[in-house]
């Protein structure tokens, strides 16, 4: 595993950068998390796979992520009842997906979910629902519960994703 400023290169060509957030973002947290997804929205299609158990962060994530790149403030509401919100922002179209009702991928087609991941920005919940239909570009952002004794609120953000696609922009991106 080749080490390079936060960002580990695996053998299989992947690559891995970590960080830690907070549950409950402050402005200037929110701000930290539209610069770094600045620095990983260069161009679309963008793909992110929002892994992790129920409470882990995904949804917080995304509306985090959605509200810094629309133009007006609007409510994000959670996509878990109705599987898909789209919004308009000023770089491009954003798909919000939860996935998590879904029992066989085809589902996911029906939904125009793939169409989206050739012309959005997509954010998907339970994107293991995907099964083959995953991208190899996908950048992976996986979310776990930091140790509660040290403080109840911390997250865990790992984010991954080809080497030859991410590794300069997630370089960039982590603090």
């Amino acid at each position: 595993m080749d080490r390079r400023k936060g960002v580990a290169v695996q053998g299989d060509d992947s690559l891995v950068g970590k960080l830690k957030l907070p549950f409950e973002m402050t402005g200037a947290q929110k701000r930290t998390v539209s610069e770094i997804e600045g620095d990983l929205v260069q161009s679309r299609p963008m793909l992110r796979l929002l892994q992790g158990d129920v409470g882990a962060g995904k949804t917080h994530f995304a509306r985090a992520f959605i509200q810094s790149l629309l133009p007006m403030p609007e409510d994000v509401p959670s996509p878990t009842f109705t599987l898909v919100q789209t919004y308009n922002a000023t770089r491009a179209e954003i798909w919000h997906a939860d996935l998590y009702r879904l029992s066989v991928p085809f589902e996911v087609e029906e939904l125009g979910l793939t169409e989206a991941f050739e012309t959005a920005i997509c954010l998907v919940e339970w994107p293991d629902r995907l099964g083959e239909l995953i991208p190899k570009n996908a950048l992976t952002i996986a979310f776990s519960i930091g140790d509660v004794s040290d403080d109840p609120n911390l997250r865990h953000v790992q984010i991954s994703g080809p080497s030859e696609m991410w590794e300069a922009r997630i370089q960039k991106a982590l603090p």
